[in-house]
This record gives structure tokens, sequence and C-alpha cells, in this order.
């Protein structure tokens, strides 16, 4: 077979992700965190970008404009209090330095913060109990088991290496080991240094001198019964009365099971809102969030130095021409995005109006499709603007993949969002009889005779992802 070249014309179309688009695209589905982390590191890296002052000209040709209309305004107002100079207390004033040491007036007490809010760092555990452990004036070879094995808890305070694995390490012996660890364990907080959940409790009842008591007992033995709450096996080994179990369980459910808590650096991260929905007289306003958010424009420096043509090489033009178009594609991405998330917001308001006035039971099922076709733009656009993305309504703060939910069929209308029902299990478990708890098969017919058509296992899902326990181990004795 012989081979040969040949020249053929072919037409077809294709999706080029250009500079723009790319760029465009990795702005929608940020989180607001992220967007804020990406412009602090474009400024940084990029010269001709830079952030307008509250108080300096602005260039509106680069700047993003203002994505809400004019007949939307936001809600704010500001409260200034200014102390003149005849407010000032100068009798005190004289009085401190008058004497020998330094007088404080009562407003001062009243105002002065506490000594912790100048500590740079909270103590962590290590550093508490490595204090602890110098406090016992230790030898080298105790000091050093101590050390290795502070350094190797986790964040719950529980040891992560084994006996033979410290020994081996340490180069000690195992009754040195032994002797060390023992001694940790009765380091503050009680319970540290355990290397299971038992051992933590077991540490903590003898601190306590419940030895030979019912609680050391259910510890030692049975504790897998009661994380199902079998309170009835657990009654019929120690031969004791259920009164009495649930007593020590009582007592148990006192301890802590994670020492290292307190001493956790974790922060926590509250969710800062890109959109506001407000509620004016009758109708509801759309405001976006740009608190914090830089204004940025382009340096106007390095533009009048391309413009002029001033004597620059052809290196030092192209690395300027390029950063200046990556400036104004990535102000122009953040307009596109800002003015997305708008779209998207007054158009899930529009669908999901009686949410807003009447609360989540009335929140109604809708996919990324309703959106998508209400405000001419693809599903995965929608899908990646509405991820990690939160509103603040009347009804409270939810991520804006909250509103679109799957319909559950009713026996008698129209259907029901699924959020619904998660919500009305919730209120029916919490507004249940402890000593008898709903099953799943009862809250089905529950739901049922609420004009709700859901299958026991659709409940028992729902109430997983609700993080509510089965109703045998629900129930309180």
């Amino acid at each position: 077979m012989a081979l040969e070249l040949r020249q053929q014309l072919k037409l077809s179309q294709q999706l080029i992700m250009t500079p723009q688009l790319q760029l465009a695209i990795k702005l929608l589905q940020l989180s607001r965190l992220e967007l804020l982390e990406t412009i602090h590191q474009e400024l940084q890296e990029n010269p001709t970008l830079e952030e307008t002052l509250e108080d300096g000209s602005t260039d509106q040709t680069e700047e993003a404009p203002e994505i809400i209309p004019p007949d939307i305004g936001s809600i704010s107002g500001e409260i200034s209090d200014h102390k003149t100079v005849e407010d000032t207390d100068w009798s005190s004033l004289i009085n401190e330095y008058s004497t020998s040491g330094r007088v404080t007036s009562e407003t001062e007490k009243k105002d002065a913060p506490n000594y912790e809010s100048f500590i740079a760092q909270k103590e962590s555990l290590q550093d508490h109990l490595s204090w602890q452990l110098l406090m016992t004036f230790p030898d080298p070879e105790m000091e050093n088991l101590g050390s290795l094995i502070i350094g190797n808890l986790n964040a719950d305070g529980y040891l992560e290496l084994s006996l033979d694995e410290l020994v081996r390490t340490s180069q000690s012996s195992s009754e040195k080991a032994i002797e060390v660890l023992q001694m940790l364990q009765t380091f503050d907080p009680i319970g540290v240094c355990s290397r299971d959940l038992r051992e933590c409790l077991l540490i903590q009842a003898r601190h306590f001198n419940l030895e030979g008591t019912p609680v050391v007992d259910i510890i030692s033995n049975h504790l897998h019964h009661l994380e199902r709450k079998n309170y009835k096996a657990i009654s019929k080994a120690l031969k004791l009365s259920i009164e009495d179990i649930v007593s020590a369980v009582d007592i148990i459910k006192g301890l802590e099971p994670r020492p290292g808590r307190l001493f956790s650096s974790e922060s926590p991260q509250y969710i800062t809102p890109d959109i506001y929905v407000y509620k004016v007289d009758d109708d509801f306003v759309v405001v976006l969030n740009d608190d914090g958010m830089p204004k940025l424009k382009v340096n106007s420096f390095y533009k009048d130095a391309i413009q002029q043509k001033k004597k620059v090489s052809d290196q030092t033009r192209d690395y300027v021409q390029e950063k200046m178009r990556s400036a104004t594609w990535l102000i122009r991405s953040i307009h596109q995005r800002q003015k997305t998330i708008y779209k998207v917001m007054e158009s899930i308001l529009r669908y999901q109006r009686e949410f807003f006035e009447r609360g989540i039971l009335h929140l109604k099922p809708m996919v990324l499709r309703d959106i998508a076709d209400d405000i001419g733009m693809h599903e995965s656009t929608i899908s990646r603007v509405t991820t990690n993305k939160y509103a603040h309504t009347p009804q409270g703060i939810f991520e804006l993949k909250f509103f679109f939910n799957s319909s559950i069929n009713r026996m008698h209308g129209e259907a029901i969002a699924s959020a619904s029902v998660l919500n009305q299990i919730k209120q029916i478990i919490g507004g249940e009889d402890q000593k008898k708890p709903y099953s799943d098969q009862q809250l089905s017919e529950m739901l049922e005779a609420a004009n709700i058509k859901v299958a026991r296992r659709t409940v028992a899902k729902y109430r997983e992802m609700l993080k509510v326990l089965p109703s045998s181990r629900r129930r309180q004795f």
C-alpha cells in the first residue's frame, strides 16, 4: 500500500480558552477570601496595578464601574463621637505625676483592655506540658523521654507513639518509659498523654476518686454498650438498677474526652457574605458587599510612559504592556464577577420570594437550569457563581447553593423542596419526647400526615445528613 501526502480543507468550530476567559473563570469560582488573596498577590507582583485611595482621584476608564443601579443605595450609618479638650480630667493627670505610683482613673480602669489581649500567641499544649515537666527537675533521661512523649501528642492530647517505638527511639528501658508516661498523665489537663479514649476517661475518673464505683467498671468493660446507650446490658452485667447506671453515665458525660481541646490554636473562621438582601417596605433590595474589597486601577505613570513613547527599551516596553494588559483583565474580570453574582441573586430572589418573606418552609424546588435560562447563562457558570458564595437575607446567612434543591412530591398540591423536608424533620425531632424518640418509620408516617410523601429510607438518609442519631441512641433514661 503506497503512502501519499494530500492537502485538504476542513472547517470546524472549537472553543479557545483565551487568557482573559481563563482569568474570568478562575475568579468566578473563588470565594471572597480567596479573591482578596489573589488581588493582594497581584498587587505585589504587578507594578502597573495599584489600589485607589478613598480620597484620591480615580481613573474612570480602567476602574470597575459601579454595579449597583442608581436607584439602589446601600443601607449604612455612621455615628461619630469626638472628645473635646474641655472633657479632659486635668486633675487626675496632675495627681498621677505628683505621686510615687501611677494613679489610674475609674474611666481608665473600666476601658483598659485585659492583659491577655496583648499576648501575641496562645500557649500551646506542648509548651504547657513542657513547663510542667521542667518544674519536676527531671534528670536528662527523664527530660528526653518527656520531650519525646510531648512532641508526639496530637491536637486532642493523645499519644500517637506506641510504647515500643518510644523505647526504641529514646534508647531507654520500658520501665523508665512507663514511669515517665504515668507522670505526664498526672499533668494538667487531666487525661493528657493517654493512648486511647478508655485510658483517658479512667485517668480522669481515678483523679476524682471514683475508683471502685460503677463509673470505672463501665469505662473499663462496657464502653461499647455505653456508645450504643444499651443501659440494660450494663445493668444486667453489673447487677445494678437502671437509675444507678444512668447516674454513673451522667458522671462520665462530665469527663473530657479531648483534653487538648482548650489549647487548640485553630481560630474560628467567620462567614463574610458576598451579597446582602434587605427588605425595604414591601420590596427587597440586593446590595453587593464591597467592604474591604480594594478598588483597583492602572498606574498612570506607566500608562503615560507608554502613550508618550518615552525612550525605553523594547524589552521594557513589552514587559510594561504585558503587565498593563494583565491589570486591565483583572479589573474587568472582577467587575464581571460581581455583576454575575448580582444577576444570579436577583434571579434567585424572583424564584424564591416566598422564602425571603416567610421562611425555609416555603422554599421551592429549583435547579441550576432555572436560573441559567432566566439570565441567559450556562449552567456551569451558575454552578461556579454559587459555590462558596454567601448571601445575608432576612432569614439568615445561606450559601447560594442552598437555594437549589431537589423536589419531593406531596400527596396533594405542588412539590416541596428537600431543604424544607430536612427542616421539618429537624423540628419534629427537636420537639420529641427524649424518653420515647421517634423511629424513622414514625417520622415517615408523620410527614405523610403533613402531606409529604417520603419513604423510611429517605428519612434515614435525611436524618444522617442532619447528624442525628437513630432513635435507639437518642433515648434518654
